[in-house]
């Protein structure tokens, strides 16, 4: 994820002011909260699935937020902090390092396009940009559209009308047709019997040169990680994408396709309008996904799948006979 731009993060913060039940005798500094692969040895990570093994016995964080059933998992420079929930204690934590990133409040720094200096660049009526943001030369951004604090556009990007970005970096050549909404916070939340606690969510949205998403689409920026859309992917109309979502290069995603939260999707991957692909699974590359699908496990590269819960297209096919 690298350098934040776009949150402001406080601390360090020694380790017995996260924890409070810390019995470590030293003063520890923790400098950030980061995922297991992007932890170095002055930050802290968090471990809360097995899906995640691989990861968790090369990170290189100096602590980490986990379980008694997974810390014999992490290597032995990471230092397991065992709690009983990985989430909430995670939700805690951030909130107390990233404490702006639970709510998307409005950017109080947006001025109209007429009164910034940014050359070789059209605008539309009632554009408005917020500060630290970038736009290439001979892109053009439609009426309506609002370009939020430290956001980066590329060359030759054509963004529509009524379009929101924030918390986002778009590459070259990259088309947004009207109405998207990306880089706003994802669905995320704890839920508590008086008042839901609500994740924080500190990652962006990357979408990638050549990259075209359709109309009133919505992109949620990563929660501990960012969300990312592939080098020429296109999107059609009306495509969901949650919170920390890779899709790889040349993929096709027809509409109202929608995406829940940490899938990774590989490259030239087809999916039909209307599917729905789960959370924390890995779909490979050269896949096919047919209209209306359920993906609800790990698809392997070069498979064609249909049916809910998706499965083989021969199958599927053997099936719908009986």
């Amino acid at each position: 994820m690298g350098k934040n731009i776009f949150f402001e993060q406080k601390g360090p913060f020694f380790l017995d002011e996260l924890f409070t039940a810390s019995l470590l005798k030293k003063k520890i500094k923790i400098f950030d909260i980061r995922n297991l692969q992007q932890a170095t040895n002055r930050d802290l990570t968090f471990f809360d699935h097995i899906n995640y093994i691989s990861l968790a016995k090369s990170t290189k964080a100096a602590y980490c937020i986990t379980t008694a059933r997974l810390k014999d998992y992490l290597p032995k420079t990471c230092v397991p902090i065992l709690v009983k929930n990985v989430i909430f204690e995670l939700c805690r934590v951030t909130r107390q390092f990233y404490p702006n990133a639970d709510i998307d409040s409005p950017d109080l720094t947006l001025k109209n396009s007429k009164k910034i200096k940014i050359s070789k660049v059209k605008f539309g009526n009632n554009v408005l940009i917020g500060k630290k943001s970038k736009i290439g030369k001979n892109s053009i951004i439609g009426s309506n559209t609002i370009i939020e604090h430290d956001v980066i556009i590329g060359d030759n990007c054509t963004i529509g009308s009524q379009v929101v970005l924030r918390n986002s970096l778009i590459g070259n050549n990259v088309v947004i047709q009207d109405g998207c909404k990306i880089g706003l916070k994802g669905f995320g939340f704890i839920p508590l019997k008086e008042k839901n606690l609500r994740f924080p969510h500190i990652g962006k949205v990357v979408i990638k040169d050549n990259a075209e998403i359709g109309a009133n689409c919505t992109i949620d920026r990563g929660s501990m990680d960012d969300t990312v859309i592939g080098k020429n992917t296109f999107l059609d109309n009306q495509v969901h994408v949650a919170h920390n979502i890779k899709i790889g290069n040349n993929c096709m995603i027809a509409g109202q396709v929608g995406f829940a939260g940490s899938t990774v999707i590989g490259d030239n991957v087809s999916i039909g309008g209307q599917a729905g692909v789960s959370g924390h699974l890995n779909i490979g590359n050269n896949v096919k996904i047919g209209g209306g699908s359920g993906v609800v496990k790990d698809i392997k590269d070069g498979t064609v799948v249909m049916g809910y819960p998706a499965v083989v297209l021969k199958e599927f096919i053997r099936n719908s006979k009986k």
